[in-house]
């Protein structure tokens, strides 16, 4: 959705989608909008909650199954297994995305990683596919005026032009720019230090993993060690992510991190709103 200064003004019924790398703000933003009127919707929060809630909790209970004790529990209906995702604790999708490497470090074989990693990214489309439905539920169930898309860092990664048209259709997309390089080296470090559930284009992938295997001499995914295998290529990732972010922001705005770390309050982020807005070509 693309706006003038007035007719953005004289909206009743705010629609916002927060686009970029994890840890730009986002959900910082979106926090700080829920304690006014606005309705928070969390994309990695519904793909855990409902698109991967079945897949996780069969992943569950196929460890408890390992346990004679447990899986005569599960066989007899003697206790259930449930999921807790908070919003801002990501847990069970984390370890259901997995990492790819040495069994023995609990890493995955590159068919079973890849397996899952095509359920998250379906999951994560279908999540999307949700936000006007609950924009109309933000508004008729729970009261909120506003609306807060906070997607995922991976939704550049998708390749689904059907989701970047419907969310220019619904909300006005707000791409939360990094600017400096100390900044970059700052995600870089919070990612690597405190990781998020990660989607690779299986292109990426394919480009990125045999330069891995070939740096450190290894021969066989299997002897990867899935920690290292992170740290080495989240830096590569998170700098393909650029481009993709910027051509999804020419549908919206850009604002920059440092401009997101001024706002303290919603009349602040109405007020970058505005500004970033009249600042836009067209």
């Amino acid at each position: 959705m693309k706006f003038t200064v007035d007719t953005f003004r004289a909206c009743t019924n705010r629609r916002v989608t927060l686009l970029g790398m994890s840890g730009v703000g986002k959900t910082y933003l979106s926090s700080l909008l829920r304690k006014n009127d606005w309705f928070h919707y969390s994309g990695d929060y519904r793909i855990g909650t409902r698109y991967l809630d079945e897949p996780i909790l069969d992943l569950i209970k196929q460890q408890a199954m390992q346990v004679p004790f447990l899986r005569d529990l599960l066989r007899n209906d003697w206790i259930g297994i449930n999921n807790h995702i908070r919003i801002d604790d990501l847990g069970p999708v984390m370890a259901f995305v997995g990492k790819l490497g040495n069994p023995d470090l609990n890493g995955l074989s590159l068919e079973e990683f890849s397996r899952r990693q095509a359920l998250y990214r379906a999951a994560e489309i279908a999540a999307m596919f949700d936000v006007p439905a609950f924009v109309r539920k933000g508004q008729e169930i729970y009261g909120y005026h506003h609306f807060v898309n906070d997607v995922g860092g991976s939704l550049c990664e998708l390749e689904d032009d059907r989701v970047i048209d419907l969310l220019a259709a619904n909300s006005l997309i707000l791409y939360i720019k990094v600017t400096t390089q100390a900044e970059e080296e700052t995600l870089i470090r919070r990612a690597v230090s405190d990781p998020k559930p990660l989607y690779f284009r299986p292109a990426f992938l394919a480009e990125y993993l045999p330069l891995y295997m070939a740096e450190k001499g290894i021969a066989y995914v299997a002897e990867i060690d899935p920690n290292d295998w992170g740290r080495w290529v989240f830096p590569q990732l998170f700098r393909s992510r650029i481009p993709r972010y910027e051509a999804i922001a020419e549908r919206g705005y850009t604002v920059t991190s440092q401009e997101v770390a001024q706002v303290r309050d919603e009349q602040d982020f109405i007020g970058l709103l505005e500004t970033v807005i009249a600042r836009t070509p067209g």
